[in-house]
């Protein structure tokens, strides 16, 4: 795959969307996560832009894959610039590097 960026802004890079029926699609994702202090977990979101060719993908629940991770999350609304929103809760499909808890 190609280059990414994957640290402690978020991802941005190459991604593999799985659809409700099981296909597979190159996807290039912006992605972030922030730790919700109201639930106690981690939400991750973002957008993708599919793969020239490919069709629409229908909003519902997805699965989203990097070189460091996957996760299962929702798809919904594109934008003017045809990308997809994407959200999910708990572990992104990206590395996060832990919080430093150090009072030093």
């Amino acid at each position: 795959m190609a280059e990414h960026d994957d640290h402690e802004e978020g991802y941005t890079g190459p991604a593999v969307l799985t659809t409700v029926e099981g296909r597979d699609l190159p996807v290039h994702a912006q992605l972030d996560a922030r730790h919700e202090p109201h639930d106690g977990r981690v939400h991750w979101f973002g957008r993708v832009r599919i793969a020239e060719g490919h069709p629409d993908v229908p909003s519902g629940t997805v699965g989203l894959r990097t070189d460091s991770g996957s996760a299962e999350g929702r798809i919904g609304d594109v934008d003017p610039w045809g990308r997809y929103r994407v959200t999910g809760v708990g572990t992104p499909p990206f590395r996060i590097d832990e919080p430093d808890l150090d009072d030093d």
